[in-house]
C-alpha cells in the first residue's frame, strides 16, 4: 500500500510517498480502508517535531479517517468486514489501509458521506470539549473564538449558539473569512490583522471582556486576548499555530478570578465517559441540521506536502481532506 512517511522533521518537503506492507489486524484490531483523512495543525505540528508529545521517526501522520473495515481481528466482536466507519488513531492515517481498535470505531448512518464525517471527529470534539467541558461555557456568556473561518472556529461558533451563549465574537483574517463566520451565526465579527482588534471586542461586550476565549495562534494574540477576559473569564489554549511562545505573568490573573486552561483532545479521548456522549451529540446535530460541516478542499493523497503549506497559510476556509 501506499502511505505518506516522514523520516526527518522539517518543511512540507519532508512527506514522502512511500510504498510498505498492508498492516495485519490481531486481537480488537481492525484494519480499515482509508477512504478519507482529515488535515489538521496537529499533523504539521507532527512534522515539524513540534508535537505536544514527541512524535518517534520514521512516522505516519494522520489521526482522523473515514473508510471501511476491510478485516477484523480474532477477538472482534463489534463490527464486521463492510462497516463504514469514522475514528481517530494515534497515528498512520495517510495512508491506503489503517489499524485501528474496534472499540473506538463510529458506525455511520448510511445519508453520511465520508468527507463529511472526516471533517468531524477531531475538530468537532475540540471544539465541543474547547466550549464545554473545558470553558464551562454557560447560557448568556460572551464567547470569542479566533480563526472562526477554520476548522474548529466554524464548529465552535454553531456550537456555542447551539449550548445558549449570549454573544458569539469571531475573528478572522479577511472580509471572506469573516463572512463564513457570520453565516456560521457569530453576532460580532472583528478582523484580527487590525492593530486594535483587542478593543473592539471589549467595545462589543461594553467593557466587560468574554467569558470564554478559545486561543490557538500563541505569541501576541495570546497576550491580547488575555486583556479581553472578562472576571472570572476563561481562557482555552489548544495550539500554537504562529509558533511563538508568550511571555505570561499568571500573577495578572488573580485581581479578576481569571483562568487559562489547556487542551489536548487525547486526554479527552482517553475517557470514553467523555468522548463517546459528546461524539453521539455531535453526530445527533449534524443529522438534524443543526450543524454545517465546510470543507476547503480534498485533495488526493500524493499532494500531502501541498496541502500542509496551504494549511499553514491560514488562506483556507474550513477542513482540507485527503483521499487515498
Amino acid at each position: 500500500m501506499k502511505a505518506i512517511r516522514l523520516t526527518e522533521f522539517g518543511g512540507p518537503e519532508v512527506l514522502h510517498v512511500v510504498d510498505i506492507e498492508k498492516p495485519v489486524p490481531a486481537g480488537h484490531e481492525v484494519l480499515i480502508e482509508i477512504k478519507a483523512i482529515g488535515v489538521n495543525y496537529a499533523d504539521t505540528a507532527r512534522r515539524e517535531g513540534q508535537y505536544v508529545v514527541k512524535t518517534p521517526l520514521p512516522f505516519i501522520p494522520g489521526a482522523e479517517i473515514a473508510g471501511v473495515v476491510a478485516a477484523v481481528g480474532e477477538q472482534v466482536t463489534k463490527v464486521k468486514p463492510g462497516t463504514r466507519i469514522v475514528t481517530l488513531i494515534e497515528s498512520g492515517g495517510y495512508a491506503d489501509y489503517a489499524l485501528a481498535d474496534e472499540r473506538a470505531l463510529i458506525p455511520l448512518p448510511e445519508q453520511l458521506d465520508f468527507h463529511t464525517a472526516v471533517a468531524l471527529p477531531l475538530q468537532g470534539l475540540s471544539a465541543y470539549h474547547i466550549l464545554k467541558t473545558m470553558g464551562r461555557l454557560e447560557k448568556g456568556e460572551s464567547v470569542l473564538v479566533h480563526a472562526a473561518a477554520g476548522g474548529v472556529g466554524t464548529i465552535a461558533v454553531q456550537l456555542a449558539k447551539l449550548f445558549g451563549a449570549g454573544k458569539v465574537i469571531a475573528t478572522a483574517s479577511s472580509d471572506d473569512k469573516l463572512a463564513l463566520a457570520e453565516e456560521m451565526g457569530a453576532d460580532v465579527l472583528i478582523n484580527y490583522t487590525e492593530p486594535d482588534w483587542e478593543q473592539q471586542v471589549l467595545e462589543a461586550t461594553g467593557g466587560k471582556g468574554v467569558n470564554v476565549a478559545l486561543e490557538m495562534v500563541g505569541g501576541d494574540v495570546f497576550n491580547k486576548t488575555v486583556k479581553c477576559l472578562a472576571t472570572f473569564g476563561r481562557l482555552v489554549v489548544f495550539g500554537a499555530a504562529s509558533g511563538e511562545q508568550s511571555k505570561f505573568y499568571p500573577s495578572s490573573l488573580m485581581a479578576r478570578n481569571q483562568s487559562v486552561i489547556g487542551f489536548f483532545l487525547p486526554q479527552i479521548m482517553r475517557k470514553q465517559e467523555l468522548l463517546q456522549p459528546s461524539l453521539v451529540e455531535l453526530l445527533t446535530y449534524l443529522g438534524a441540521g443543526q450543524l454545517k460541516l465546510t470543507i476547503g478542499g480534498v485533495f488526493p493523497l500524493e499532494e500531502a506536502a501541498k496541502v500542509h503549506t496551504l494549511l499553514q497559510s491560514r488562506k483556507t476556509h474550513g477542513k482540507l481532506i485527503l483521499e487515498p
